[in-house]
Parts: C-alpha cells; sequence; structure tokens
C-alpha cells in the first residue's frame, strides 16, 4: 500500500483496469472474450467509428478492456511495475496524459489500418511507456534511463517481430501506441530530464501528434 501512496495514478489505473474487467466477467459470464462482449464494453471497431462518429469515445475506452484472464494479468503486471518507474519519472499528472496519449494514437491506428477488427487491450498505452522511456533514455543524461531505454528497444523490437506471427494481436495498435508514447515524452517535461527537449521541440512535437491523430482520422472517414 505505501508504494500505491507513492503512485496514485498507477493505483487509478489498475483499480479501473480491474473493476472495468471483473465487470465484464460479471455481464458476460463464460462468454467475456466474445466478440460482441469486447464490443460493447468500449472495444475499439474502426467500422462502426466511422459509420457513427459520435463514438469517438472509442478511441480512450479500449484501452481499459481485455479479452480473457491471461491478457488482463499480463498487461496489468506490466503496468504495475512500468507505470511506477514511469510516474516517478513524469509525475502523477503527465504519467496519466502519457498514458492516455499513447492509448488514444495507438486506437487510431488500429481504426484507422485494421477498421473491421475489434481490439482491445492496455498494450497501446504500455507501449507507448516503452517508447516514451527510450527516447527519453536517449536524448537525457541520465545513465540508469540511457540503459533502460535500450533495454527496452529491444523488448520493443522482439514484441513487435512476434506480433507479426500472432493474428490475434493488433501490431497497428502496438505501433501505434510506441509512436504516440515518443512524440508524448517530447511533449510533456520529466522531473528527471526537465532539459532533454526545448520549447520549440516541444511545440513542434505537439503539432505532430495532433497533425498525425486528425490525419489519419480524416483518411479513415473518408476513404
Amino acid at each position: 500500500m505505501e508504494s500505491f501512496k507513492k503512485y496514485p495514478a498507477t493505483l487509478f489505473l489498475l483499480v479501473l483496469t480491474t473493476l472495468v474487467f471483473l465487470a465484464m466477467q460479471i455481464v458476460y459470464f463464460g462468454q467475456a472474450t466474445e466478440t460482441l462482449a469486447v464490443f460493447n464494453f468500449g472495444g475499439m471497431y474502426g467500422d462502426v467509428v466511422v459509420q457513427m462518429p459520435s463514438q469517438l469515445w472509442r478511441l480512450i475506452t479500449p484501452i481499459f478492456v481485455h479479452i480473457g484472464w491471461e491478457h488482463f494479468l499480463f498487461n496489468s503486471l506490466t503496468l504495475y511495475f512500468v507505470g511506477q518507474l514511469a510516474e516517478s519519472i513524469w509525475g502523477s499528472g503527465k504519467f496519466l496524459l502519457l498514458y492516455l496519449l499513447s492509448g488514444i494514437m495507438g486506437n487510431i491506428f488500429t481504426l484507422f489500418f485494421t477498421p473491421s477488427v475489434v481490439a482491445a487491450g492496455a498494450s497501446t498505452s504500455l507501449f507507448g511507456l516503452f517508447g516514451a522511456i527510450v527516447i527519453l533514455g536517449y536524448f537525457g543524461h541520465n545513465p540508469f534511463l540511457k540503459q533502460l531505454g535500450r533495454n527496452y528497444q529491444a523488448l520493443i523490437a522482439i514484441n513487435l517481430l512476434f506480433n507479426l506471427f500472432m493474428p490475434s494481436v493488433s501490431i497497428a495498435g502496438h505501433l501505434g501506441g510506441i509512436i504516440g508514447g515518443l512524440v508524448s515524452a517530447i511533449i510533456l517535461p520529466s522531473r528527471t530530464e526537465k532539459g532533454a527537449f526545448k520549447p520549440g521541440q516541444r511545440f513542434l512535437a505537439l503539432l505532430l501528434y495532433l497533425g498525425l491523430a486528425l490525419g489519419l482520422l480524416f483518411l479513415g472517414f473518408h476513404r
């Protein structure tokens, strides 16, 4: 509990993710992994969002929806460990924003590249956290973050390679999450590496994030 007091944003995300998962098990007892259950609880389904723009809230909700116990437990454990690290680097508020911005970009990529697939999971945001730590380690001066960033580069590469042979995994969402995390890490000043990026670079990164997000949404809605 002491660690959770130090990392309230990580605790909030874990509790919310757990509550959504348990609610799915109760409402769809024994059938919570079915496509309809995932969709009804907020999974991303690009074709529906394109036809019904009022459902753009699905850019956020899939972050908290998981398909089965293994999916839920793996992502929750990753969030527990990497979330505390990222929250200590960026602070609670910026960490929460980084988590959401990464997930949103991942879900935009899912909408655009795999519109006919129902997808969900926190891995869009988690890959964003990995990407954020990689770029901060690369441009910062902290030796621990530099080594951790190199480790995460290998982790990202291995995971994306495995994704190519796992059709049930959204590689588009993972790539989008990584890109979202990389760009968001430039936008959001960290506690440990405040001088890693200049104000002009942060502004350009913000324009890049908005341009990429809005551009893909526009193309997705008009193809």
